[in-house]
């Protein structure tokens, strides 16, 4: 079994990539946002530190109020630091426990959705790392449909992720996710490598 790194900015389209992987070659999803999302319902331990650093605002009915803890994190870098930290002590370990648990799956790879993959050092469990990109415009045009927010909001969100040049530098490879055919034929090359 071969553990896939996934790593992009928001609206790159790391969930669609994932996604077709899946699909297409047995493989298994650990979905960093997803697991991060579970955590911060039912009052649990990461809500609980979350509320501690950040205060009662971004909580609203025992839940995680993440438009309110965005507008803090994506305007301040320390706050975003604060933020990654933590969810570097709660998430992490989560996303390492439900890892050991697929180990024995029969499963021919596992997929780390993960959007701080380098920051966590969760890269450093993978086989292999991909980066996904995708131009600003066509991010912004993603986040602000599935967010629902300004055109201003996601441009404040991407500027508080690393660029490109990031993803080149530190991935095994990189997908330019703006044509769909061009994103399925990079896809298929790299997982044929793979195998």
């Amino acid at each position: 079994m071969k553990i896939i790194g996934i790593t992009g900015n928001s609206g790159s389209g790391k969930s669609t990539i994932s996604k077709l992987i899946s699909k297409n070659y047995e493989a298994k999803i650990i979905d960093a946002d997803k697991i991060a999302k579970e955590m911060t319902k039912n009052n649990g331990e990461y809500l609980q530190a979350i509320r501690q650093a950040f205060g009662n605002d971004v909580i609203k009915n025992n839940e995680l109020d993440r438009k309110k803890l965005a507008d803090i994190v994506f305007l301040n870098r320390a706050e975003k630091e604060k933020l990654d930290g933590l969810t570097f002590e709660y998430v992490v370990e989560e996303i390492k426990k439900e890892l050991e648990a697929n180990q024995n799956l029969d499963y021919q790879y596992i997929i780390l959705d993960v959007p701080l993959l380098f920051e966590s050092k969760l890269d450093k469990l993978c086989d292999y790392t991909i980066g996904v990109i995708a131009p600003k415009t066509e991010k912004i045009k993603r986040i602000c449909k599935r967010d629902k927010l300004s055109k201003e909001k996601a441009l404040q969100r991407l500027n508080s992720q690393p660029n490109d040049e990031f993803f080149t530098k530190n991935c095994n490879t990189v997908i330019n996710n703006e044509n769909k055919e061009e994103t399925i034929k990079m896809v298929n090359e790299i997982m044929l490598k793979l195998q």
